[in-house]
C-alpha cells in the first residue's frame, strides 16, 4: 500500500506540473493537441473541443503537446504565433505549479507536524557551539558567510564545507553576534543499527520514536515507545550511551534491555553493519514550533525559496568539485528514499505525513530544476524567447529542435547512469 502511494505521489509531481502547461496554455488560447496522463500506447481517449484527453499504458510521466510548439503552423492559436510574453507565461507555468502546489501541501504538513525554527533550542555539552560560546535561544542568521533560512540550510552548508572552520552570525536579543566556531569532523567508519530511530534532540533520547518495518528490531518484537535502558547487561541512559554500547559490540549478536509499560524486557538482536559517511557535528539542536496555519504557510513559502536556491548552489558545488555527480538520484532513487522513509513510521497517519512533506520537497526541486537553462528543460525555453525578444526575431524552429535533442540525450543519458546507480546502492553495491 506504502509503495502505491509513494508511485502516486511521484507522479502527481509530473502530472501538476504538465497540468501548469496546460491550464495557462488554454487560458492564452493556445491549441492542445493533446493532454496524456502516461505514456506508451494508448489504452483511453475521449476528444473534448479541440483537445484530446488521453490515458496511455505505462504509469510514468504525463505531457502536453501544442499546436505549433515543436513544428510549423499557419493556425493562429498555435503556440509559435503567440506573443513572446504569452509563450514564456506557458512555459514558466509547469514549474511554477510544481512550486506552488509544494507550498499547500508543506501547509498542510507543517499544520499538523510543526517545524524546526532557526533558533538554537539545545546545546551539547563541551561542544563547538558551547566552545564558540553559542547560546539556547540564539537564532541563527548567517553560517560561513550565506544566509541561514531554515535549518537545514545550515547541515547543507556545514556538509558542503567539509566542516572547516567559520564564522557563525547570530541574533540575540536584539544584538547582531559573529562567532568563530569549529565543527567537530567524525571520519567515516562502520556502523552497526538495529534499525530503529530516536528523537536525539529529546532529554528522553532513548525513546525508539521509530521502527523499520521488517527490521533486526521489528523482528525482533522491539516496539515504537519502548525506553532501551540496557545493552548486553550494562545500563544506558541516553542516546550516545547506547551508541557507543552498540559500536563497541559491533556486528556481534546484542542483548537490548527496554522498559515497555513499567516492565522490562530482553531482545536478542543481531546489528546490520552500514558504512556511513565523514560527518560534521556543530553541537546544537534547533528549536521546534507549531503554529496555526498562516505561521505554517509561512514556513512553506521560506522552505520553497531555500530549496529553489539550493538548485544553483548544488550546480556551483558540481561543477567545482565540492559534490559529485554519483551523489545525485533520478527517479528510482527517490521512489526507494520514500520507500525508506515511510518504514520508519508506525502508522498510516504518519506514513501519510511523511509521503506529503517528501512529496512537498521533490515538487519545489522538480520546479527549480527545469527552470535550468539548460537544453530541453524549460528554463533553456526560456532563454531562448528572451533572445527573440531581444533580437525581435524568432529562432528557426529547427535549430531550436537540434537544441532540445541535444540537450534531451544528454538528459537521457544522465538519467540512465543515475538510475544504475540507484539500483546499485539499492542492491547494496558502492558505485
Amino acid at each position: 500500500m506504502n509503495i502505491i502511494m509513494i508511485i502516486l505521489a511521484f507522479n502527481f509531481i509530473l502530472i501538476v506540473h504538465e497540468l501548469g502547461h496546460f491550464i495557462v496554455a488554454k487560458i492564452s488560447k493556445i491549441k492542445v493537441d493533446e493532454f496524456s496522463l502516461f505514456v506508451g500506447p494508448k489504452l483511453f481517449s475521449f476528444t473534448k473541443g479541440e483537445t484530446t484527453y488521453s490515458l496511455r499504458l505505462f504509469p510514468v510521466l504525463a505531457y502536453v503537446k501544442m499546436e505549433g510548439e515543436d513544428e510549423e503552423s499557419d493556425s493562429e492559436n498555435a503556440f509559435s504565433k503567440k506573443p513572446v510574453w504569452v509563450r514564456a507565461a506557458v512555459i514558466a507555468a509547469g514549474p511554477l505549479a510544481n512550486i506552488v502546489s509544494a507550498i499547500v501541501i508543506l501547509t498542510v504538513f507543517f499544520s499538523i507536524s510543526g517545524f524546526q525554527t532557526t533558533d538554537i533550542g539545545r546545546l551539547k555539552d563541551d561542544s563547538p557551539a558551547m566552545k564558540a560560546g553559542l547560546q539556547v535561544g540564539d537564532k541563527i542568521l548567517e553560517y560561513d558567510g550565506n544566509k541561514i533560512y531554515q535549518s537545514l540550510d545550515l547541515y547543507q552548508f556545514v556538509y558542503i564545507s567539509k566542516g572547516k572552520p567559520a564564522v557563525v552570525k547570530i541574533k540575540r536579543g536584539n544584538e547582531v553576534l559573529e562567532k568563530y566556531i569549529e565543527p567537530e569532523v567524525i571520519p567515516a567508519a562502520k556502523k552497526y543499527m538495529l534499525e530503529f530511530s530516536f528523537n536525539t534532540e529529546s532529554a528522553d533520547s532513548n525513546v525508539v520514536v521509530a521502527v523499520n518495518k521488517g527490521g533486526v528490531a521489528d523482528r525482533a518484537g522491539i516496539k515504537k515507545g519502548d525506553r532501551v535502558v540496557g545493552i548486553n547487561g550494562v545500563t544506558v541512559n541516553d542516546y550516545n550511551e547506547m551508541r557507543a554500547s552498540l559500536q563497541a559490540n559491533g556486528k556481534n549478536p546484542v542483548m537490548v534491555t527496554v522498559e515497555r509499560d513499567g516492565e522490562l524486557l530482553d531482545f536478542n538482536v543481531t546489528p546490520v553493519e552500514v558504512m556511513e559517511m565523514e560527518q560534521y557535528d556543530i553541537g546544537f539542536y534547533f528549536g521546534y514550533s507549531k503554529g496555526n496555519t498562516l505561521a505554517a504557510l509561512k514556513q512553506s513559502v521560506v522552505f520553497a525559496y531555500s530549496n529553489v536556491r539550493l538548485v544553483p548552489y548544488s550546480l556551483a558545488w558540481l561543477f567545482t568539485g565540492k559534490t559529485s555527480i554519483a551523489e545525485m538520484v533520478g527517479p528510482v532513487g527517490i521512489v526507494s528514499t520514500m520507500n525508506d522513509a515511510v518504514k520508519t513510521t508506525a502508522s498510516t497517519l504518519e506514513a501519510i505525513l511523511t509521503i506529503l512533506y517528501m512529496t512537498g520537497y521533490i515538487s519545489i526541486v522538480v520546479g527549480a530544476t527545469n527552470l535550468v537553462p539548460f537544453p530541453a528543460l524549460d528554463g533553456s525555453k526560456l532563454v531562448i524567447l528572451l533572445v527573440e525578444a531581444i533580437r525581435r526575431k524568432p529562432l528557426p524552429i529547427e535549430k531550436e529542435a537540434i537544441i532540445s535533442t541535444i540537450g534531451l540525450f544528454i538528459l537521457i543519458g544522465l538519467s540512465i547512469f543515475i538510475s544504475f546507480k540507484d539500483i546499485a546502492n539499492i542492491l547494496g553495491f558502492q558505485f
